[in-house]
């Protein structure tokens, strides 16, 4: 079975990895990078999954773990400004 991400309020950090539930829970609201850290650390130091540098956060099943859509960035238009 591979990890669930599930997007929940008022959550005390970042993100929280539930065992019974296989489910890591994420505080909205939090920055995509901050929740990036914080989900390597859980995936592959606390549950030792594949760690490849450029290539995405993996299940410790090596299936790839996909970001809820509310953190995910979509691309600008050629020529747009981030300011």
């Amino acid at each position: 079975m591979c990890i669930r991400i599930a997007v929940v309020d008022d959550l005390p950090t970042i993100a929280h990895w539930d065992p019974d539930e296989v489910t890591i829970l994420v505080n909205r609201g939090t920055h995509p990078h901050d929740l990036i850290r914080e989900l390597h650390a859980i995936l592959a130091v606390d549950l030792g999954a594949p760690a490849i540098p450029g290539a995405g956060l993996f299940c410790f099943c090596g299936t790839r773990v996909e970001l809820p859509s509310e953190f995910t960035v979509t691309a600008l238009p050629a020529g747009a400004s981030i300011l």
